[in-house]
């Protein structure tokens, strides 16, 4: 059987970490001390890789299995508009594939308010589920995976767009923009967050779409140049 490029080396996975962790309970006893010293794990593959927005005790880059990142879900707010929606990515189940990312470590009352953030950003405004998955540490000496929260537009997502080429999903990527920023700087940076930072990885999907766009580009440049030479060139009148 061919292996995927982009996935890691197969071995079987031990148990993962649990979601909450806590320490020792207080001299006290009282449940409010292993509260404050639980922590849970959120996974980031879009944004959040370099734009997490909320506080956070550590982070990890690594990556979940099962799964294909995909520019599959409208945006009419983060990096679009409602006359004309951004895509942004979502997470497509796939067997033989893994998605990387960030995964950032909140604990005690980080916990709270990074998950009202997050419920607002992605859940509300975004149209995200929330899903608990297997995370690899890129680590080298990380044996264990962990369970960390992550989110998720499905079809059913009223914003969901769904497949598309990726010289049409560049199109529509360069001329949209929201409260966030533009359409095209959350595709690059996430480019550049993968090649950076898991340049052992591939992501033919991200790369055909960034390859895409910026064939597309010096078309609209050559464009606009040409309307300023025009309107600066005098005129002959007519005799």
């Amino acid at each position: 059987m061919k292996r995927d490029p982009q996935s890691p080396e197969e071995r079987p996975e031990p148990p993962p970490r649990p979601l909450l962790s806590s320490s020792s309970s207080s001299p006290s006893g009282q449940a409010e001390g292993a509260e404050l010293a639980a922590s849970v794990w959120i996974f980031g593959y879009g944004s959040l890789v370099w734009r997490p927005g909320f506080e956070f005790t550590s982070r990890k880059v690594g990556f979940i299995r099962g799964y294909s990142r995909r520019f599959w879900q409208g945006d009419t707010f983060h990096r679009g508009s409602e006359k004309t929606p951004g895509r942004v990515v979502t997470l497509l189940e796939d067997c033989g594939a893994c998605t990387w990312g960030v995964a950032y470590e909140v604990r005690g009352e980080q916990i709270a308010a990074s998950l009202e953030y997050l419920n607002m950003r992605e859940a509300v405004l975004g149209g995200y589920d929330t899903k608990l998955v297997k995370f690899h540490p890129q680590e080298k000496d990380a044996e264990e995976p962990i369970l960390a929260l992550v989110y998720i537009a499905t079809p059913q997502n009223p914003s969901y767009l769904g497949p598309a080429s990726e010289e049409d999903i560049a199109a529509q990527i360069i001329v949209s923009s929201g409260c966030a920023g533009h359409n095209i700087e959350y595709l690059l940076r996430l480019a550049d967050f993968m090649r950076y930072f898991c340049p052992q990885a591939e992501d033919k999907h991200l790369f055909s779409i960034e390859e895409a766009l910026i064939s597309i580009l010096p078309c609209l440049y050559y464009t606009e140049d040409s309307l300023e030479e025009t309107a600066s060139v005098p005129q002959k009148s007519k005799s």
